[in-house]
């Protein structure tokens, strides 16, 4: 061996099937002669058409029996691989025609979508004379619903995009086999976050091909739940389904108005967008939950979502406008209970409550979420506030708006000054030490005019550099009410700020 390479024996003369078995001998894999013959003659067929098809840019015979064939067939030294086995982007046959020589018994499909690469494994696999292989030329995506018990794929696509081409035809239980280069940790962990409630992480081994450098990783993520078409069948037996393919579609109109405040007013329902929050309230809130909106029927509800929810399979130019994010994944449309009001005359109960004057829906999402994050009791929404169900609201509370207690309030000009309020203003005194009431009301103002006098007066500063002249409102309240849950206030009794 050589800089890494295996030099066969007898090199100055031209390689044959017998240097083909010693090298595939030494890295561990021995096949009988009959199965050399077949790999001998796949080999022979590489080295024909690849002028022709670029199917390989690996010409050194040792380069390619190491590089292609043993690389192709030591996976089934490594996991038991399961058939039917899919082969996704097979290319020139790799690595499932060398697993299908090496275990005749495994049914084999493999999936090319380039017309004449599709064409040369149909005639290598008769050539070869393998059974049980079939050839699928065209491209695998989610609509793909042949079932297969495994898939395995050297393609250098992403584990994710892989993993979402073949939701409609990897069975649950079904391994999903990725032969990786060793730098593919970002990939993976990307992929258990996106996809963690419907794949594990089975196996993760680290190997050499044997008489290389070349690092290799075996990467095996296993299906918890079934494949589309079996969730499809579910579905549309557990849930009523219902197509809209038109803009005029009055169902479809009344849904595009909760794109506002003031249609999720009137109809007291709202959308629910981004595939975390969405799973979280459908877990977490099942009978708020009214209807699943999906692009087409390819993304059909989940298992164990609730049986009262519809299915409204959306045109996918209809879904667009309402998927106002892009987050492309299906959105939840749920119900919206009536919003308690809050009277001035009850004051306030232990602790802190915020008072929410805020225009923008990303601003008032974004308050309700450190509310949340820092122990408020509840928040008040005064008469200004946009709608805290408004899509941009809720993306910006990272669902705390449905966990949160939220009050509607008066108008910010018709708050009693006697209430123990803490205004918040850039012209205030510095809250740095501030001994906080056991019972108050944060009081952040209004986007761009800030508070009134009457309030600004009163207020209290988030000290920050000179040469930058406020924060956005939603950020000082944020620390507000981190330096409130730091400073240990809330079980002491002090009089209200002055």
């Amino acid at each position: 061996m050589r800089n890494g390479t295996i030099r066969t024996p007898g090199s100055d003369a031209a390689p044959g099937p017998d240097e083909m078995s010693a090298i595939l001998r030494r890295c561990g894999i021995r096949l009988a002669p009959a199965r050399i013959g077949q790999l001998w003659t796949y080999h022979q067929l590489l080295r024909e058409f690849n002028p022709e098809l670029n199917l390989t840019r690996i010409h050194n015979f040792a380069n390619m029996v190491l590089k292609l064939y043993v690389d192709s067939i030591l996976p089934m030294n490594l996991v038991e691989l399961p058939s039917p086995l899919m082969d996704l982007g097979t290319g020139p046959g790799m690595p499932g025609i060398p697993i299908k020589i090496a275990m005749p018994e495994l049914e084999i499909v493999l999936a090319e979508s380039r017309q004449k690469r599709a064409a040369f494994l149909k005639m290598a696999v008769e050539r070869l004379k393998l059974e049980k292989v079939e050839v699928v030329g065209k491209s695998v995506g989610s609509h793909f619903e042949v079932p297969v018990k495994g898939v395995i794929t050297r393609a250098v696509e992403s584990v994710g995009a892989t993993l979402e081409r073949i939701a409609g035809c990897l069975d649950r239980d079904g391994l999903a086999i990725f032969m990786k280069g060793p730098q593919c940790d970002a990939e993976i962990g990307e992929a258990l976050k996106r996809f963690r409630d419907e794949y594990r992480l089975w196996r993760d081994i680290h190997y050499t091909i044997p008489h290389t450098r070349n690092e290799r990783r075996l990467v095996v993520f296993q299906r918890l739940g079934p494949p589309t078409r079996i969730r499809k069948e579910t579905a549309m037996k557990r849930h009523g389904f219902r197509k809209i393919e038109s803009e005029n579609n009055d169902l479809y109109r009344d849904i595009r108005k909760l794109l506002t405040s003031r249609g999720i007013r009137k109809q007291r329902r709202a959308l629910v967008s981004g595939s975390k929050q969405v799973h979280e309230t459908l877990r977490d809130f099942p009978d708020d939950c009214l209807a699943w909106i999906a692009p087409g029927e390819e993304m059909p509800p989940p298992e164990g979502a609730p049986g009262h929810m519809s299915w409204y399979q959306m045109a996918p130019a209809l879904f667009e406008t309402l998927d106002v994010f892009g987050t492309r994944t299906p959105l939840l449309l749920i119900g919206v209970g009536e919003i308690e009001t809050w009277d001035p005359a009850e004051g306030f109960p232990a602790g802190c409550s915020v008072l929410v004057p805020f225009q923008d829906p990303e601003n008032v999402g974004a308050v309700i979420r450190s509310a949340a994050a820092f122990g408020a009791v509840q928040v008040i929404l005064l008469r200004e506030s946009a709608h805290p169900f408004h899509p941009k609201a809720l993306r910006a509370s990272g669902g705390a708006v449905l966990r949160m207690k939220l009050r509607n309030g008066p108008p910010l000009e018709n708050l009693p000054e006697n209430l123990p309020i803490l205004p918040l203003s850039a012209e205030g005194r510095d809250i740095t030490g501030l001994v906080f009431p056991a019972a108050f009301g944060l009081l952040p103002g209004l986007e761009g005019p800030g508070l009134p006098d009457n309030w600004r007066r009163k207020s209290f500063a988030i000290p920050i550099c000179k040469d930058v002249e406020s924060l956005n409102a939603a950020t000082a309240a944020a620390i507000a009410l981190y330096a409130w849950s730091r400073s240990g206030s809330q079980t002491k009794h002090s009089p209200a700020p002055t």
